[in-house]
């Protein structure tokens, strides 16, 4: 009943805010400066479609493109705090820059809620408005790793009869808490069901299509049947190599000339390439749950209530952040 009453009001304070007399939005509406490291990623693409489409109409929303650099970014959050927005919304270039985020926001005394790339406990606890939104980092790689080891059992992945599974990894960052965790846990997952497994090759490829289609290239001149699984920390990492892969005549509908291709997001280049039987399986990390999450929290947060009041959301153990919840994809939902 408490969370039906507080809708009720809230959703009456956003109408009669956002409405002058021909009922046309004005610049009474909760303003959210929004920051995501960069466009051109897929899944970032996705959430940020997401959240312009929800907030179409109710909210003012100030987007701004890091382009991958962190010193672009602290400049736009500069000036969102010059503009008074009433919360940030800050998908982090750079997490070792995470402090200095959030000192420039409660020095303005602005709620800021992180998304996507996760800051360390402490530095969200050194402001009593911050927030973080996101996944747990872990989990896609023991649903990835969950993956690879159900295919290895149920079909002969095993090309040269050793028992070992041969694979590559294509890491997003070196540092990014969310690579380190899917690098670490999908292959330690693949392990704890009792495959044995031998790396033959790590490249750090920065989340880009193009960096990981050129190292699956090297791989194939240097290991070319060798390799049994291309492990991939997002798709569009696994769209590259998979199309270095084709390039070189494998994954074109050829059982025998075929490697297993997993990533991680369930774009829709991914289900597209599963559909036709070329990639394997990804880890739905679900954009419009994330936008959905980012709106709602946001608007509370500028709107000056708590942030997960009236909502069904949760803080995990931390007290501070908020998780959405990763699922297998491998084309069957």
């Amino acid at each position: 009943m408490k969370k039906i009453i507080f809708s009720v009001i809230f959703i009456c304070t956003l109408l009669f805010a956002s409405c002058g007399e021909n009922g046309k939005m004005d610049e009474t509406v909760p303003t959210l400066g929004v920051c995501f490291y960069k466009y051109d990623d897929t899944y970032i693409s996705t959430v940020r479609q997401a959240l312009e489409k929800e907030a179409e109409g109710k909210v003012k929303l100030l987007l701004n493109d890091g382009k991958g650099d962190q010193g672009t970014q602290n400049d736009q959050i500069d000036l969102l705090i010059e503009k008074n927005v009433d919360a940030l919304l800050v998908n982090i270039v750079d997490i070792g820059a995470a402090q200095t985020i959030v000192d420039k926001a409660k020095s303005a005394d602005v709620p800021i809620i992180f998304f996507n790339r996760e800051p360390a406990e402490e530095v969200l606890k050194s402001y009593s408005k911050a927030r973080f939104v996101g996944t747990n980092a872990k989990d896609a790689g023991i649903i990835q790793g969950q993956i690879i080891a159900d295919t290895w059992k149920s079909d002969d992945y095993d090309k040269n009869n050793d028992g070992i599974l041969q694979y590559v990894m294509l890491k997003g960052e070196p540092d990014n808490p969310e690579a380190v965790a899917r690098t670490e846990w999908s292959i330690k997952t693949v392990n704890e069901s009792g495959i044995k497994t031998q790396q033959l090759g790590l490249q750090v490829c920065n989340w880009d299509t193009e960096l990981a289609s050129r190292a699956t290239e090297a791989w194939i001149s240097k290991f070319g049947d060798e390799i049994e699984f291309v492990v991939a920390n997002n798709d569009g990492m696994a769209q590259g190599a998979i199309a270095a892969l084709q390039a070189a005549g494998y994954n074109k509908g050829d059982k025998e000339k075929f490697v297993s291709v997993v990533g991680v997001d369930a774009t829709d280049a991914a289900k597209d390439l599963i559909s036709k039987g070329y990639m394997t399986g990804t880890v739905l990390q679900d954009g419009q749950a994330m936008a959905m999450a980012l709106y709602t929290i946001g608007v509370n947060a500028a709107s000056g209530f708590d942030f997960i009041d009236g909502t069904d959301f949760e803080y995990d153990t931390t007290g501070v952040s908020v998780r959405i919840p990763y699922q297998a994809y491998n084309g069957e939902k």
